[in-house]
């Protein structure tokens, strides 16, 4: 087409709740589950929005087995009378005009999630049929809706998208079904989710659901979220309550063992913007309004180093966070950095040192749940993932500064001992955050022609191939020398360590740091730990933990697994740690079908089975059995031939399929709660083979 052929024209405009259907993903971001859970929570949301003005302390999710979904609230009920600009009814107005609510001045709403005012019309265009009754002024009131238009269906029995619909021709009416209880108010409605704007197939993610209600809960103490799953032949239903607010929010995501308890800290701000106002005569006016802004954050440390942070802006989830995030950042990482500063002496941290916390050291192990709520925020897009309102990020970061002061210079006993684990843990992870840099500059994997800066005690092979290298962690300089003999230098490495290492389960980072053995290996191993463990610079594809076949052997592979599992839970993720099998008993048969034929047995029970099989078959074997105390009483041959040459040798490899059990189990029987330790002992005691210890 040329340009003269191009005219006014051709232009289209897109009038009402047309622009929606056209375009549904500018309003719900896509038109698969994840558009179609939006638009629930479009609908759950504005009876939230109730909630949190005061009015309703429950609301109800059903999802049926036709396809629709139904939320009751009992909130005020969306008003019933005549807009006076319109000439519509609230309801028709609420569901049909974009930009269209309650919540554009602040007499009705001072804190919602709705912004834009057009949640509940874009339902109802992407929607092919929705009802919608309202329970006010003594009356239940309704009106239906297809596909946006407003009108009724001729429905013979259950309400459906397919019976005949008339729509009205010149002005809608409510229809009053019947007298509503005394007092009783709310709002119920049920939608269908059109098929000409949804992927075939797409459908409510009752996890989703859950979650979200969940999160929800937490957000507005108090508030019941129940949802009932009537699809299936077996009914699922759920109800969500939780008293304790944000903080029991914390402890539900907290996947650590902590290092302080929860704390709450709070506050309030005030800042003014220009808006536009109406004036009372149908002009909207730049005015100049106060806003106040109320923060609500609740944290806490753990043991671990990840980090679990959820933002919220009037109980919207904020996942790519925006200007209270960043205030929250700002003002944590500025506020530790002065008190770090302060206790510099007795933290051991050089004033000379160009070294200074970093974001990551102060977010490392924190769990935190961060909540603002003002009126009419600046989101970025209707599906509000960011806050832009730019003077939140100064209030939130004056609120917490603020908060923690006084924490951190409360004189009780607790707040005391916290604050001083906070410091220490921080500073530990700016250290480890330093010599991690610092190794992974300088630590190469070793070549013929240049130094290598490993432990002397490193016993490397020759192979720079890591995918077929190995390293053994082997218990005590005296099966060092064995194993030397015994394996193969091309592709077996060999680290000692001396007894027991440190339980880093107990431990701080720094201590695991300074501790000789701990540091060998991830240095040995040259990936890194914590944050920083990157598995690609992994020197070895395997590191075989050969401990002795005894009670202290397998304490001490305990210990290594409990180092790997804090520090490089990577490797185990992707299975290249493993367990040798030594054996513990050698039975040399006289008689056998060749000259001195040795059986090895892994436990008393295979040696008594293998003893049995022998006196049946009338063989003799050498009296008393050699049973192996530690590795270092095998010779060379011996140690090759059961324990490392890969054609002989069995390995047991160590997996983790649950991350968090993982972690509650290594919590549990390494940690630093000896009681519930205790009770596991005493409940497992009568299941003890004593035969296994050894004594």
């Amino acid at each position: 087409m040329s340009s003269s052929e191009y005219s006014a024209s051709h232009l289209k405009v897109l009038e009402g709740l047309e622009a929606v259907r056209k375009r549904p993903g500018m309003y719900i971001g896509s038109t698969d589950s994840r558009g179609l859970m939006h638009c629930l929570w479009e609908i759950i949301d504005n009876s939230v929005d109730e909630a949190l003005s005061g009015f309703g302390e429950s609301i109800e999710i059903t999802l049926r087995p036709d396809g629709s979904v139904e939320v009751a609230d009992k909130g005020r009920g969306i008003p019933t009378d005549i807009e006076p600009r319109t000439g519509l009814n609230g309801v028709e107005v609420v569901f049909t005009k974009l930009h269209a609510g309650g919540k554009f001045g602040s007499n009705s709403y001072t804190a919602s999630g709705g912004l834009h005012g057009v949640g509940a019309s874009v339902v109802n265009a992407l929607s092919e049929r929705l009802d919608v009754e309202v329970d006010r002024d003594g009356f239940t009131w309704a009106l239906s809706f297809k596909r946006g238009e407003p009108g009724t269906f001729e429905d013979s029995g259950e309400p459906t998208p397919s019976a005949p619909f008339t729509p009205f021709l010149d002005k809608s009416e409510l229809r009053k079904l019947k007298k509503a209880p005394k007092g009783a108010t709310g709002t119920r409605v049920r939608y269908w989710a059109d098929p000409q704007i949804f992927t075939r197939g797409t459908d409510f993610q009752l996890d989703g659901l859950f979650a979200r209600a969940r999160q929800t809960a937490f957000l507005v103490r108090g508030l019941s979220l129940r949802i009932q799953d009537d699809r299936s032949s077996e009914p699922v239903s759920e109800e969500f309550r939780f008293d304790g607010g944000i903080a029991e929010f914390v402890d539900f995501l907290a996947k650590d063992a902590p290092l302080t308890s929860t704390w709450m800290l709070g506050g309030a701000g005030t800042f003014t913007e220009t808006v536009p106002v109406d004036d009372g005569q149908g002009h909207m006016v730049a005015t100049e309004v106060e806003r106040n802004c109320e923060v609500g954050i609740a944290l806490r440390w753990g043991t671990g180093y990840d980090t679990e942070f959820r933002s919220f802006v009037n109980i919207i989830a904020t996942p790519k966070g925006g200007t209270h995030q960043t205030g929250f950042e700002q003002g944590l990482l500025k506020f530790l950095r002065a008190e770090v500063d302060r206790n510099a002496r007795r933290l051991k941290v050089s004033s000379n040192s160009n070294e200074k916390l970093e974001k990551e050291d102060v977010l490392a192990g924190l769990t935190a749940v961060l909540t603002v709520r003002l009126a009419e925020p600046q989101f970025e897009g209707q599906t509000k993932e960011v806050l832009g309102t730019p003077a939140v990020r100064n209030i939130v970061s004056t609120v917490l500064t603020k908060a923690l002061t006084e924490k951190f210079n409360s004189g009780k006993r607790d707040d005391k001992a916290q604050s001083a684990l906070v410091l220490e843990k921080i500073v530990s992870e700016m250290k480890a955050r330093v010599s991690a840099r610092a190794h992974k500059e300088t630590q190469r994997r070793k070549t013929a022609l240049e130094n290598s800066s490993l432990p002397a005690k490193l016993v490397d092979c020759r192979s720079n191939d890591v995918s077929n290298c190995e390293l053994f962690i082997v218990e005590g300089d005296s099966a060092l020398g064995t194993a030397k003999l015994a394996r193969d230098s091309e592709f077996q490495a060999l680290l000692p360590i001396r007894g027991k290492i440190l339980n880093v389960q107990k431990a701080s980072i720094s201590d695991m740091l300074s501790n000789a053995e701990c540091a060998a290996i991830i240095q040995v191993i040259g990936a890194g730990s914590g944050r920083s463990f990157d598995l690609s610079a992994a020197r070895y594809q395997k590191v075989i933990i050969m401990s002795d076949a005894d009670v202290d052997g397998a304490h001490i592979r305990t210990l290594l697994l409990t180092l790997f599992h804090r520090y490089m839970p990577q490797m185990i993720q992707e299975g290249r740690v493993y367990a040798a099998v030594p054996p513990l008993h050698r039975v040399v048969v006289h008689n056998g079908s060749k000259p001195k034929e040795t059986i090895y047995t892994y436990s008393e029970a295979e040696l008594s089975g293998v003893l049995a099989e022998l006196k049946k078959a009338g063989k003799r074997y050498r009296d008393p059995i050699q049973r192996y105390k530690g590795l270092g009483e095998m010779d060379a041959e011996q140690l090759a031939t059961t324990t490392m040459d890969r054609r002989h040798r069995t390995l047991r490899r160590v997996g983790m399929t649950d991350l968090k059990a993982a972690e509650l189990t290594f919590d549990l029987l390494m940690g630093n709660d000896v009681a519930p330790r205790k009770e596991f002992l005493i409940s497992g005691a009568s299941e003890l083979d004593r035969n296994r210890i050894d004594a």
